[in-house]
């Protein structure tokens, strides 16, 4: 990513919502604190809508929303932010363990790396492989949408820090005289 480390942190904490991964309609903090060495660590619910016929949400039981758990560190010393997310709901059935970790790129500090894994297994299926493998397509094709949706609310931070900057000195524009006068002596 063409950002300093800093950047993409900020942005991947204010992620959701977004209009390009519209399946992730909320994210509530369970758990947030500064552990000794000075990490921050967050335990997050994350709500989703996949869009389910309603024939499937009657085969199932459920209603529309999903639910996944993501732990995150972010470690200021070393510049690397680590998020581990995991589905709660089927994990019986289908497990989606995702792990992403964010750091500077050692050639280039105004950029930053992702290192995005995915393990997917489903359970006690019939064509569980297969499943497998459409799952793991779903997920890289969601994974480019992703880093879309970094795109846009790091688009959407600097847009807004620009017009606090300019808010901000229209403000001091109106307190300060722009006429010096210049002391005269007698």
């Amino acid at each position: 990513m063409g950002h300093p480390w800093e950047t993409v942190v900020n942005a991947a904490w204010q992620k959701y919502p977004n209009p390009i991964t519209q399946s992730v309609v909320g994210v509530d903090i369970v758990d947030r604190y500064v552990d000794r060495n000075g990490v921050l660590k967050t335990h997050r619910l994350l709500s989703t809508s996949w869009g389910l016929q309603p024939w499937v949400t009657r085969i199932v039981g459920i209603d529309r929303t999903c639910f996944a758990s993501e732990i995150s560190e972010v470690d200021p010393r070393s510049k690397r932010m680590t998020l581990q997310t995991r589905n709660l709901t089927f994990y019986n059935i289908v497990s989606i363990d995702e792990n992403l970790t964010y750091c500077p790129d050692p050639k280039d500090k105004s950029s930053t790396l992702l290192k995005q894994e995915a393990i997917v297994n489903v359970k006690g299926i019939p064509l569980s492989s297969y499943l497998e493998g459409i799952l793991t397509d779903t997920i890289s094709n969601n994974a480019g949408k992703g880093r879309q949706a970094m795109e846009w609310v790091i688009g959407k931070l600097k847009g807004e820090a620009k017009d606090l900057t300019e808010e901000a000195k229209k403000c001091m524009d109106s307190v300060l005289p722009t006429n010096h006068s210049t002391a005269t002596s007698l």
